[in-house]
């Protein structure tokens, strides 16, 4: 059985999407944009700004599931350029301990809205 996993405290669907589905124990996270919830903006600055607000969206449904980052299994990670991925990785580390979940990160042509970075969780109970 599916169960939605909603919360206002990250941005919502931009699409015919849920924020995050839960199924067998398991939460699937949409992918983040850098979307600040409570503007409607990418924060300012660059990639770092971009990947840390990408992140605490994803905690944010995390969190309304009743889990936080520490059960994060698997990220992928999708950047507007590889020539961002240093900084991207400087920040991701702040979040993430080990053991660290396995990761993706991919360069991708555009992202939604002109972003920088998204970052898709899934995360077990």
């Amino acid at each position: 059985m599916k169960k939605v996993i909603s919360t206002e405290k990250a941005p919502a669907a931009i699409g015919p999407y849920s924020q995050a589905i839960e199924v067998n124990g398991f939460v699937y996270a949409s992918g983040q944009l850098p979307i600040d919830p409570t503007t409607g903006r990418f924060p300012e600055g660059g990639i770092k700004e971009q990947t840390r607000q990408s992140i605490l969206n994803a905690q944010s449904i995390l969190q309304a599931a009743g889990l936080d980052l520490a059960n994060v299994v698997k990220t992928t990670v999708y950047l507007d350029s590889m020539d961002d991925f240093a900084a991207m990785n400087e920040v991701y580390a702040q979040f993430f301990s080990s053991p660290f979940p396995a990761r993706s990160a991919v360069a991708v042509e555009k992202l939604p809205k002109g972003a920088l970075v998204e970052v898709e969780v899934l995360a077990a109970r």
